[in-house]
Order: C-alpha cells, then sequence, then structure tokens
C-alpha cells in the first residue's frame, strides 16, 4: 500500500457517518429525557444513543444487501470515533481512552443484542425489561421502560420500511424526525 492509500476513505465512511448523526439526533429528542425521565447524565445519552444506533446497526446488517455488513461497520466505526473524540474532549488521557472505548464497546454490543433478540421476537416485555435495567439500573420511574419500549419498537418498524438503498447514501429517518 501507498502512503496515498493511508488517506483513502473506507467503504460507505461518509454515509456511516451521516446515519450516526442522525441516531444521536433521535436519542436527544427531549421528550425522552422529560417525559420518560432517562437520567441526563453520560450514562443515559449513552444508553440513548447506544439505543438508537444500536437499531439502525441491526437493521442495516439484517438486509441482505451485499453492501449491509460494510455500512454497519461504518456506523459502529463512526459511532466509535465520536466517543473516543468525546472522551478526549472531557480530558481523558491519551492512555485511558482505550479502555473505556472497549468497555464502552461492550456496553453497546450486549445492549443491541439484547434489544435486537427481543424485537425479533416480537417480546415488548423482555425489551422493557432489557430496557429497565440498562437505561434506569432497575430503578424505572412507572410505565417509563415501557414507554420506552414502544419507542423502540416504532423506531425499529420505522428502519425496517426504509429502503436500503436511502441508508446507503446516508439519509434516514427515525419517528419524529421533522420532514
Amino acid at each position: 500500500m501507498g502512503l496515498l492509500g493511508l488517506f483513502a476513505r473506507k467503504p460507505h465512511e461518509r454515509a456511516g457517518f451521516e446515519l450516526y448523526a442522525a441516531a444521536v439526533g433521535a436519542a436527544r429528542d427531549p421528550a425522552l429525557f422529560g417525559s420518560l425521565a432517562v437520567p441526563d447524565t453520560l450514562e443515559g445519552r449513552f444508553d440513548l444513543v447506544s439505543l438508537h444506533a444500536g437499531l439502525l446497526v441491526c437493521r442495516i446488517a439484517r438486509d441482505p444487501d451485499p453492501r449491509a455488513k460494510d455500512l454497519a461497520q461504518a456506523v459502529f466505526d463512526a459511532m466509535f470515533a465520536d466517543m473516543a473524540v468525546n472522551l478526549r474532549e472531557m480530558g481523558v488521557g491519551d492512555l485511558a481512552v482505550g479502555k473505556r472505548v472497549k468497555r464502552m464497546w461492550e456496553a453497546f454490543h450486549g445492549r443491541a443484542q439484547a434489544y435486537d433478540k427481543a424485537l425479533r421476537a416480537g417480546d415488548l416485555a423482555a425489551l422493557t425489561e432489557a430496557l429497565d435495567r440498562n437505561v434506569w439500573r432497575g430503578r424505572a420511574p412507572p410505565g417509563a421502560a415501557g414507554a420506552l419500549a414502544a419507542h423502540a419498537a416504532a423506531a425499529d418498524a420505522a428502519l425496517a420500511a426504509q429502503p436500503f438503498d436511502r441508508l446507503v447514501a446516508g439519509a434516514v429517518r427515525f419517528p419524529g424526525d421533522a420532514a
């Protein structure tokens, strides 16, 4: 590989960042922190970004299109590049960033798998339980985890209905997005 190869873009890199940015936008919906009482903390925000990005990555990965694996990886890469930048901006030293990102990756992966498994099984109770455990650490206000599970199920259905070519172009709509 020549020197210019070091600067080449990865497949779907731009689309990955655009899709990830849309997931972050959906995760920042004020209603999630207001009426659903998701803690407005670093952990609460991470949980909502993980939920929305996880729904998106799982939707992409399920698509039979041969580009799906690379596009899902591009969204994942964008997410963790952003997480590393944010950790550095918060003052985490370079030596600790890798360890923190690894723990975040493990948390994301476990959450995404649990949410996707419940959604694929149509098990809203399991999704509600997983969200209560992860977002509120088992102490969700009455009805909040169920409402977030309904929100996640609606987002999952909306993502499934979107054409893959739109996703490859970096365009996605979550429920509640402005037109």
